[in-house]
């Protein structure tokens, strides 16, 4: 990799841009393509590349040439220290996610319920803000108590997070749409929020219902059609 690539990649690391260094496997000369250069002839692999998080070859008419996709690393905030927060930060470590539980509620939010995941015991739009959730970044709402779930919310939704959900029926989630249009929030946006969230295979316990938010995230992530 020619010096100039690699000082431009550790840039784009440190600033969490996402990446993908193209090389010509015949000449050994690199290139960095980033997900908004739509004039280059691989774009379209290199997104495939991103989305996947997986290297593509490619054939051109210059060679063949090898794609490696740098993505900023994938986190989720998750909004209420409940019971199927525990199983569902769990599953999210496992898949390769930096987790964050956010609740003022002390007596939920311990490190006895949560070990080894990073704790915010700040109301839940100052935690999310400071946390500044990214393309990388799932927000997942879990409270019931619109005092905590709906800033957080205003805050994911304002920002460029590839996944959000909230938990709650179909009544509830009916509500909390109604009241985040009527702080300014528009249909397009309030579609955003998977509500009830996760895949709809029935779930009862809080380990299912973590499942099917997992699935339907990992779905989301993959741009996958959930069945």
């Amino acid at each position: 990799m020619k010096q100039a690539t690699f000082k431009q990649l550790i840039e784009d690391r440190n600033a969490k841009r996402p990446v993908v260094v193209a090389t010509n496997l015949a000449t050994g000369d690199d290139r960095l393509i980033y997900p908004d250069a739509d004039q280059d002839p691989m774009i379209t692999e290199a997104l495939t590349a991103l989305r996947d998080d997986k290297p593509q070859n490619v054939e051109t008419d210059e060679g063949p040439y090898f794609l490696n996709p740098f993505n900023p690393p994938l986190r989720m905030i998750i909004v209420g220290a409940v019971h199927i927060a525990q199983p569902l930060s769990q599953m999210a470590s496992l898949s390769g996610y930096a987790v964050t539980v956010v609740d003022p509620r002390t007596a939920f939010a311990t490190t006895e319920r949560f070990p080894n995941v990073e704790i915010i015991t700040e109301w839940p739009d100052d935690a999310l803000t400071a946390l500044a959730p990214d393309h990388r970044t799932a927000v997942v709402t879990l409270t019931h108590d619109p005092k905590l779930d709906d800033p957080a919310l205003e805050v994911a939704l304002k920002s460029p997070c590839f996944y959000v959900g909230s938990l709650g029926s179909k009544k509830t989630h009916a509500g909390r749409l109604n009241r985040l249009s009527k702080a300014g929030f528009s249909d397009e946006d309030c579609a955003r929020i998977h509500g009830p969230v996760g895949l709809a295979i029935n779930a009862k316990s809080p380990s299912e219902i973590a499942v099917a938010v997992m699935g339907q995230i990992t779905a989301k992530l993959r741009q996958a059609e959930p069945r």
